[in-house]
């Protein structure tokens, strides 16, 4: 689909050394670590979720920048819809999360914001612009702005957002009317490798093989890759820019044969995006480190801030964040 797709596209940017995902960063190294009644809220299904340290971003400029200029269309608009409502995002929230997940036949995309919420506040300012909520059982939801978006306040600490039926679905995980991501042991067990770090995502099988067909690009066609897609189990990846930008990523997959192959496609990939970059985008490109270990293909990418702040602008950059 194409909203999973978007949600991913940053992926496929970070991976090629050239971005990160959805646009999330900080000098920060605080942990981006979701609550229980925050995973209790989201749906079990989940294609992709991404956590990000919220509060510390704010302090980044580099960071803002390039959240604007690769931040998926489908988010943006919870995060302005958050905004525009009279909530407190920038002083207030401090991690954010948004998990794809499906429904149906689709996908829905869910945002859960954490931090000290005024909800009192809050309330009293959608009373005074005359804001109905709807009841979702004992659950209020109240309706933000025009766009289609909604919100409920778990708790002062919890907040969940989204279209209507995203947000309804989410408040049934979170009562026990359908399974909700505690229940999801694979992701569990995942999110205790990577949740201690300031940026992290992890992805399911089908979103493992949707984020690396985007990596590849026209290598996604080769015999060998469609060999290799099918092994693809899960990912996950972290982001930390305490001492510079660092990005890793491991995609589980299902033998160590097939997690050789996948390395070496690509290493191909890798060095057809240097034969045509410019001499900065093949230094990044150089610091980019791709292998395979017991089953799983890592890669690797390290830079100084001030390389990865001129990647912004080249036109590698340019190509993949399309």
């Amino acid at each position: 689909m194409k909203t999973l797709k978007n949600l991913m596209q940053g992926t496929a940017v970070a991976v090629l050394a050239v971005a990160a995902i959805a646009g999330f960063g900080t000098k920060a190294a605080e942990a981006s670590q979701l609550s229980g009644d925050a995973r209790a809220s989201i749906p079990k299904d989940v294609q992709q979720i991404i956590v990000v340290d919220y509060k510390a971003m704010q302090g980044s400029p580099a960071a803002m920048q390039l959240k604007d200029r690769v931040l998926p269309p489908e988010l943006k608009r919870l995060e302005t819809a958050l905004k525009t409502s009279g909530l407190k995002v920038d002083q207030d929230c401090e991690t954010l999360a948004f998990a794809a997940f499906r429904a149906g036949t689709g996908t829905r995309i869910i945002g859960v914001a954490q931090g000290q919420f005024q909800n009192q506040a809050i309330l009293a300012n959608f009373a005074k612009q005359k804001t109905k909520p709807v009841m979702v059982r004992q659950m209020q939801v109240w309706p933000m702005g025009s766009a289609g978006m909604s919100v409920a306040f778990l708790n002062q600490t919890t907040m969940v957002f989204g279209d209507r039926e995203a947000v309804k679905d989410a408040l049934d995980a979170r009562d026990g009317l359908q399974p909700n991501f505690l229940q999801n042991g694979d992701m569990m067990n995942e999110m205790a490798i990577v949740d201690s770090r300031p940026v992290w995502s992890l992805l399911d099988q089908k979103g493992t093989q949707t984020m690396m067909m985007s990596v590849m690009g026209d290598a996604s066609q080769l015999a060998d890759f469609g060999t290799v897609k099918s092994r693809m189990k899960s990912a996950r990846y972290t982001m930390d820019f305490g001492n510079g930008v660092k990005f890793n990523m491991t995609v589980v997959m299902s033998d160590t044969t097939t997690a050789s192959l996948a390395a070496t496609v690509m290493k191909g990939v890798v060095m057809m995006k240097k034969s045509g970059g410019s001499p900065l985008e093949k230094s990044a490109l150089d610091e980019t480190t791709v292998d395979s270990n017991s089953g799983t293909l890592t890669v690797d990418y390290s830079s100084s801030d001030s390389q990865f702040a001129g990647l912004l602008s080249s036109p590698l950059f340019q190509q993949v964040t399309k």
